[in-house]
């Protein structure tokens, strides 16, 4: 009968401590979100798009976009957030990507029209990318920023700090 109130205080003790210590990949400190969430609450995505005119020179069609476009969802700025998407890489090294846009379908941004800057995630990180191809979609994990940029591709609504990159599976 002892023997069991030791083996019972050993179980007891070592469970109450293990309680105690980091549960590394049991729960994400990143929130889940898709491209809807990134448009202010109340916009339909319909209403985020103007109507556009040609460039006959360039033969491409340019899009148009009104003021909610730009309008930002606020709720999200300082959030850790894990969103899934395709890279346009801006800032490639010997060792991969580590600036890149994020958009929500493939080739957005180069061979048509870049979706509206609240469609878009401007993505930095410290551990680049190495992936040998692209075209794959890919999860991106950080704190996100609602703050609107310029770049030579684009007008962008959001920037990442990414923590974190993963193959999209």
């Amino acid at each position: 009968m002892n023997a069991f109130r030791i083996d019972r205080r050993r179980f007891v003790l070592a469970t109450g401590i293990s309680g105690l210590l980091p549960r590394e990949g049991i729960a994400s400190p990143f929130r889940e979100i898709t491209w809807e969430d990134l448009i202010p609450p109340g916009v339909p995505y319909a209403e985020i798009l103007g109507e556009g005119e040609v460039d006959e020179q360039n033969d491409t069609w340019l899009p148009v976009f009104d003021e909610n476009a730009t309008r930002l969802n606020s709720a999200l700025d300082g959030a850790f957030v894990k969103l899934p998407g395709y890279i346009i890489p801006m800032d490639i090294g010997a060792e991969g990507v580590t600036g890149f846009i994020l958009v929500p379908y493939v080739g957005a941004c180069i061979h048509v029209p870049p979706p509206p800057p609240n469609q878009l995630v401007f993505v930095t990180t410290d551990k680049p990318w190495r992936s040998t191809n692209l075209w794959d979609a890919v999860w991106v994990s950080g704190r996100l920023s609602a703050r609107l940029q310029s770049t030579e591709i684009a007008e962008i609504g959001y920037h990442i700090f990414a923590d974190r990159i993963d193959s999209y599976e």
